[in-house]
């Protein structure tokens, strides 16, 4: 709506409108008549729709509109910004704030014609011209006129879907799309009406038609009634085939209860048996993995660690030899001396041999080998050794008592006159050591040939081929040389090279006898 300024606006474009004449000369029964024209079918389509509703529903609402106050809420559509009106007072925004405003008059309540007639015409005219049958007279102004025009604008809006007042074109757009939406409705209409003829046309000609559909409808009704007693046959015959089913099913239910009662009795047999064998196959794996550790462990290589330190040999971490520019200290020396001696007599005694004219006797960094001369005596009078310690030792009691010889195995390293014959003990002891050394050397070659020769003759071989005696040790001994290196050290110790190196092969002797005992082992637990 517009506001009560001199200013009206274009309820669509919100364009500045300027009033027609007519509007402003509009007489009041002209008015009444415009009034009446746009209110009847409304009050007429009211009154009809009324009539659908009980009568509680008017008295309610009669109720509410007779305590009618102001409206709570107003639509307010602000004018187009211009630099006409971006200028104005507080007074022209006050003006703007309100010039949507659509007041609801009495006219839209339902009153009797006559009434309502009256009322939209007091309405229209205004508060000044119906005061009174001798209202005084006044000046018409502009505002009047702007009254007069915005109380019909909210008259016409009450009672349209458009809200005024609206300026030429848009009012020649409204008026287009109006046409548009007649132009349907008219195609719409022909539509209908095309279709109501033909259905008007079908049903004169279709009484032949349905008779024919009745009697073929008839007759396959009684077709169909027919095969309902066909097929009601069948469902007895059916329902008792069924009972019949019931029963077996019940019979092969009761023996698929027993058959699942004894598949879990045998599953859960098999599930203890599966949880003891998955028991026992982790026992056994356990079991065969601790077999093949101490199967793989080698007691004789823990005990006897035989390896090299540079040109030295070494037997647990002790060395054996002495160079000018390494001088190891003679304890060491007799250490490692003493732990080879013991090492020599260990394979002995696992291979039960007993060496010939000596005794060893493997006391740490003292330790001796006594070499024993027998005296020449009648073979009768001869006994072999009876205890392990007698054939690893030598005999002590078999015989008469031997001559015995001691020779040392350790020295002290002094030069002094005193001690010539100490280092030749020790030089006679590293030469017997040689020749035990020697002595177990043949036994085991000796042992593996006869080895070699049983095992032919258990697979029954015609023709024996005995492999070719190969040396043991892998560096020749021949008295006091080992590998063509003598070792002896002499008085002044001046060939220490010679003694280093023929120490470095006594143990590299010792280390394969080593390796052959413990084969001869593993091949006794296998």
């Amino acid at each position: 709506m517009a506001t009560a300024s001199s200013t009206l606006y274009c309820q669509i474009c919100r364009q500045q409108i300027r009033l027609d004449g007519t509007i402003k000369q509009l007489h009041p029964a002209a008015l009444d008549v415009l009034i009446g024209s746009t209110g009847n079918p409304q009050r007429g389509g009211a009154s009809a729709s009324r009539l659908a509703y009980p009568q509680e529903r008017r008295a309610r609402y009669d109720r509410v509109t007779a305590q009618a106050v102001s409206p709570i809420h107003k639509r307010t559509i602000p004018p187009p910004l211009d630099e006409s009106t971006s200028g104005g007072s507080r007074g022209d925004a006050q003006l703007k704030a309100d010039m949507s405003f659509i007041e609801i008059t009495q006219s839209q309540v339902d009153f009797p014609p006559g009434d309502q007639t009256e009322q939209k015409s007091r309405d229209v005219v205004g508060p000044h011209e119906t005061n009174g049958p001798h209202p005084e007279p006044r000046q018409h102004t502009l505002a009047d006129d702007i009254s007069k025009a915005e109380r019909l604008f909210s008259i016409l809006s009450s009672h349209s879907d458009v809200d005024h007042p609206i300026c030429t074109e848009c009012t020649a757009i409204l008026i287009n799309g109006l046409k548009a939406r007649m132009n349907n409705a008219t195609k719409e209409r022909d539509a209908y009406a095309f279709f109501l003829k033909n259905i008007q046309q079908h049903n004169l000609s279709a009484p032949s038609k349905d008779a024919q559909s009745l009697r073929a409808h008839k007759a396959n009704a009684e077709s169909a009634y027919q095969k309902l007693l066909h097929v009601e046959r069948q469902v007895e015959q059916t329902k008792a085939d069924i009972a019949q089913l019931n029963e077996e099913i019940r019979a092969l239910e009761s023996s698929e209860e027993a058959f699942w009662l004894r598949r879990n009795s045998l599953d859960e047999q098999l599930h203890d048996a599966t949880i003891q064998l998955n028991t026992l196959q982790q026992s056994f794996s356990h079991d065969h993995r601790r077999l093949e550790r101490l199967q793989r462990t080698n007691v004789f290589n823990d005990t006897f660690c035989v390896g090299h330190d540079g040109s030295f040999g070494t037997i647990n971490g002790l060395r054996l030899g002495r160079l000018p520019n390494n001088n190891v200290e003679w304890g060491e020396i007799n250490a490692a001396w003493g732990q080879t001696l013991l090492l020599l007599a260990t394979v002995a005694e696992r291979l039960k041999y007993v060496f010939q004219g000596y005794r060893l006797k493997p006391q740490g960094s003292t330790s001796r080998i006594e070499k024993l001369d027998y005296l020449q005596q009648p073979p009768d009078q001869t006994r072999p050794p009876t205890t392990a310690r007698e054939r690893v030792l030598g005999p002590s009691t078999a015989n008469p008592e031997p001559k015995v010889t001691v020779l040392d195995l350790f020295s002290s390293g002094e030069m002094a006159i005193g001690r010539v014959l100490n280092h030749r003990k020790f030089d006679n002891g590293m030469v017997a050591f040689l020749d035990c050394l020697s002595q177990v050397a043949r036994f085991v070659e000796r042992s593996a040939l006869d080895e070699q020769t049983n095992k032919a003759s258990s697979q029954r071989m015609t023709t024996v081929r005995t492999t070719p005696k190969q040396p043991v040790l892998p560096y020749v001994i021949d008295n006091d040389k080992i590998g063509g290196i003598s070792i002896k050290l002499g008085m002044g110790f001046g060939d220490a090279e010679s003694f280093t190196r023929a120490c470095k092969y006594v143990l590299t002797c010792c280390k394969f006898l080593l390796a052959y005992v413990s084969n001869l082992e593993n091949q006794r637990n296998v």
